[in-house]
């Protein structure tokens, strides 16, 4: 498979918080007031999406639980950016060659993500210390 990565889209930045609220107070003071918030049971965390006119979302992430990664993330660094999310297409498929290529995975399968998208993470050691997560939409 011939993989283009200028195909890929930026889908959003992830922002491990505290609190939905206390990470809702600062962006609703720079004027956010459109939001969405879902549980995301699979990964033990609460998101909140703040879109941006160009389509890239913010994404607020509780832990809901201290096993989540995310509550383990908030008490190694504290609060901050937690990972990127490219959009893109046939998941399954650039997961089977980024393991053939040797790219570190933390999935070499998708799983259920936010906004009923199948979701796949990068090994942050493939990338230079920036946890990568790869979302394609469903249906």
């Amino acid at each position: 498979m011939n993989i283009d990565f200028s195909n890929f889209e930026l889908d959003h930045l992830g922002i491990a918080v505290n609190t939905i609220e206390e990470g809702l107070q600062f962006y609703q003071a720079l004027g956010f007031d459109k939001y969405e918030i879902e549980e995301v049971p699979s990964e033990k965390v609460k998101v909140c999406f703040l879109s941006l006119r160009n389509q890239v979302n913010i994404e607020l992430l509780e832990p809901t639980s201290t096993e989540s990664p995310i509550a383990k993330f908030l008490a190694k660094r504290g609060p901050g950016i937690h990972h990127i999310c490219y959009r893109v297409e046939n998941l399954e498929q650039l997961l089977q060659e980024y393991k053939k290529r040797g790219i570190r995975l933390i999935d070499e399968t998708p799983r259920p993500g936010a906004h009923n998208c199948k979701v796949a993470f990068i090994h942050p050691k493939a990338s230079g210390g920036v946890l990568i997560e790869l979302s394609e939409k469903r249906g």
